[in-house]
């Protein structure tokens, strides 16, 4: 009777278990957003890059995170629902690509930290206090940097004396901000 009574209490402590290790599955990775105005194809340096970083620091994708992009294919008006997709699959990161991802992705949240690559004027958008301490949920590198503009063409004229005009050409809507004129330099 004894080996009964023990079989019963083994048999009912197991089966009250068994639910809880069925629902005991892996920790999910943390997920990566990353939003961009353009494609794979024209992201894959950026992505490279990202990927390499996180390497170096001891993250490799699908074993500490994993990415989740999204790309508007150049069609800016996507950008908010993109946004609001990897806001909604609780990204614990958004990575944007120029000014009107990360304006996008600002509108999304306040809350998930996001890092911008390629943002004209940060502080004067309001994705930022200042350059140096930005505060927030916005952080990232601004490399448009107007305030090197001259060295830049100054540079470039030491390289080409001759050179009488010089022009640079951008995507103004992929990497300006909200009603931005375009700037123009003469050597």
């Amino acid at each position: 009777m004894m080996w009964r009574r023990d079989f019963i209490t083994l048999l009912g402590g197991a089966a009250a278990a068994w639910p809880l290790a069925a629902r005991a599955q892996p920790a999910a990775l943390p997920v990566i957003g990353f939003l961009s105005p353009g494609s794979p194809k024209s992201d894959t340096g950026r992505m490279s890059a990202v990927r390499r970083g996180l390497r170096e620091t001891g993250y490799i994708e699908d074993q500490n995170y994993a990415i989740e992009y999204r790309g508007a294919q150049d069609k800016l008006d996507l950008l908010p629902a993109l946004a609001a997709d990897l806001v909604s699959r609780g990204v614990a990161l958004i990575v944007t690509v120029a000014t009107p991802a990360t304006l996008a992705a600002k509108a999304a949240t306040t809350t998930i930290p996001i890092i911008f690559i390629l943002c004209v004027h940060p502080v004067q958008l309001s994705l930022g206090t200042s350059l140096n301490r930005p505060g927030g949920n916005i952080t990232g590198v601004r490399t448009l940097n107007v305030a090197v503009i001259g060295k830049r063409v100054e540079l470039l004229h030491e390289l080409l004396p001759t050179a009488g005009v010089i022009a640079f050409l951008a995507n103004q809507r992929l990497y300006a901000g909200r009603n931005e004129s375009t700037e123009r330099v003469s050597a």
